[in-house]
C-alpha cells in the first residue's frame, strides 16, 4: 500500500502540501491541467525552487483575482461534484471541505448550510485542497499518517480580526490530534492544512514503518529563525507492520500515592473505566522516606485528558498528575458467542492478518453461569474455550 507521511515540524498549509507534492514528483503541468477542469476562473499557479535554512524546497504560489469572494459550502461542493475530476479526487476534496465547514459552523455556532467561507472559501483554498487531492491520486497514495503538529503561537490577523494561534477553526479541526508549539510566534498550521490532515490521516505520531521512495519539501512564504519553514512529505510503501492493527495516539496520566486507603483505588478504577478510560492500573512503588505506595496509571483519548485529570484530583489523594503522549497498536477484535451446556458465553477474538492470535471467554459471563449453576468457574471457562475451538 502506498503511504504518505506528513512531517509537520514547521506546521502545514495548503500551499505547503502542493509544494511538497510537486517536489515529490507530481508534474506541475498536471496540476494546472486538472484544476482547469473546475468551473473556477481567475487563478494562476506557479512553482519555483527556494531555499529555507539550507533546505531546497518547492514553493507554490496561487494568484487569484477575487480573493475576497465568499462561497457557501454547498457552492464549493457543487463545483467539485460537477467537475470531470476522478471520483476519488472529488470524494476526498469534498470530505475535506465538509470537515472544514463543520469546524467553521461549530466556531460560529451557526447551521452548516449557512456557513460562508472567508479565507478558506476563496479561490486559492479551492485550488489548494482540490490540487492536493489531484496530487495524492497522481502519486497513487492510499494511506496517510501525520507527525505531531507544530501549530505556532501568538496571534494572527484574519477575516474576523486578530485571533489567537491556532485559529479557532484550526483548533477545532485538530481536536483529538497531537499538537504542540515550538514557541514560534506566528501561525504555522492553517485551517486548510489542518482540514487536509484531519480528513485524510488515519494515524498521528511517529513515522510508521515504511520504505520511502520519494521525499518532497513544500515551502511556506515566511522565513523562520533557526528552522526551515517547510513541510516534509515522505511517500513510499507501507511496511507490513502498518497493517497489523489500528494505531492510535493516546494520553498517559500518572500519579504516585502513598497516603490513600487502597480500597478507594477499586472505586476509582471502576468509575474511570465507566467514564471511558481505555485502561486503568496500579503498580507498587517505593516512595520517599521508604514509604510503600502505588503508581496509578490512566490511559485515555487525548480529548478526555482533562476529565480524567479532574477525576484523579477529586477521587484520589494525589497532589499532582504527570501526562505524556504515547502510541499504541491494537489488534482487530470481535465478539463471538458460543453455546455451552451451562449457557451462552461471549468470546473475545483478536486476529492478525486473518489469523487468530488470542481468544478469551468473557469473565463476567463465565462467573455468572458458575454462580447460577454452582459449578467451578474454571470448568465454565474451559467449556467455553472447547466449544469455541470446535466451531472456529
Amino acid at each position: 500500500m502506498k503511504l504518505a507521511f506528513f512531517d509537520c515540524f514547521s506546521g502545514i498549509s495548503g500551499d505547503m502540501v502542493l509544494g511538497a507534492l510537486v517536489d515529490a514528483g507530481v508534474p506541475v503541468e498536471q496540476l494546472r491541467a486538472e484544476l482547469a477542469a473546475l468551473a473556477v476562473s481567475g487563478w494562476t499557479l506557479t512553482a519555483e525552487k527556494v531555499w529555507k535554512n539550507g533546505i531546497a524546497a518547492t514553493h507554490i504560489k496561487v494568484q487569484t483575482e477575487d480573493t475576497h469572494t465568499h462561497r457557501s459550502l454547498s457552492t464549493i461542493l457543487d463545483i467539485i461534484g460537477k467537475s470531470p475530476l476522478a471520483p476519488a479526487v472529488q470524494q476526498r476534496a469534498s470530505a475535506i471541505f465538509r470537515n472544514l465547514g463543520v469546524a467553521e459552523a461549530a466556531v460560529h455556532d451557526v447551521p452548516l448550510e449557512k456557513i460562508h467561507f472567508h479565507e478558506v472559501g476563496a479561490i486559492d483554498a479551492i485550488v489548494d485542497i482540490v490540487g492536493a487531492c489531484i496530487g495524492f491520486a497522481a502519486l497513487g497514495i492510499e494511506s496517510f499518517a501525520c507527525s505531531l503538529l507544530n501549530v505556532g503561537g501568538g496571534t494572527a490577523k484574519m477575516a474576523h480580526g486578530v485571533l489567537p494561534v491556532p485559529a479557532p477553526a484550526t483548533a477545532r479541526l485538530l481536536l483529538g490530534k497531537p499538537t504542540y508549539s515550538s514557541g514560534v510566534q506566528r501561525e504555522l498550521v492553517t485551517p486548510t492544512g489542518a482540514a487536509i490532515v484531519a480528513t485524510v490521516c488515519s494515524a498521528f505520531g511517529s513515522q510508521p514503518p515504511m520504505t520511502v521512495s520519494a521525499i518532497g519539501y513544500g515551502a511556506a512564504t515566511a522565513d523562520l529563525e533557526g528552522q526551515p519553514n517547510v513541510l516534509r512529505l515522505m511517500v513510499g510503501e507501507a511496511a507490513q507492520k502498518i497493517a497489523l492493527g489500528a494505531e492510535e495516539t493516546i494520553r498517559v496520566l500518572e500519579a504516585n500515592l502513598d497516603d490513600m486507603n487502597p480500597q478507594i483505588f477499586g472505586y476509582f478504577l471502576d468509575k474511570a473505566l465507566a467514564a471511558g478510560a481505555l485502561d486503568v492500573f496500579a503498580a507498587s512503588v517505593q516512595m520517599k522516606k521508604s514509604r510503600p505506595g502505588m503508581l496509578v496509571t490512566v490511559l485515555c483519548k487525548p480529548s478526555d485528558e482533562q476529565k480524567f485529570q479532574e477525576m484523579l484530583f477529586a477521587e484520589t489523594t494525589t497532589l499532582g498528575v504527570r501526562s505524556h503522549t504515547a502510541e499504541r497498536r491494537i489488534l482487530p477484535r470481535a465478539w463471538e458467542t458460543v453455546a455451552t451446556r451451562f449457557g451462552n458465553v461471549r468470546v473475545k477474538v483478536a486476529r492478525l492478518d486473518g489469523i487468530v492470535r488470542q481468544a478469551s471467554p468473557e469473565f463476567d459471563d463465565c462467573r455468572k453461569l458458575a454462580e447460577e449453576q454452582n459449578v467451578p468457574l474454571q470448568q465454565v471457562i474451559d467449556e467455553a474455550m472447547r466449544k469455541w475451538s470446535q466451531q472456529s
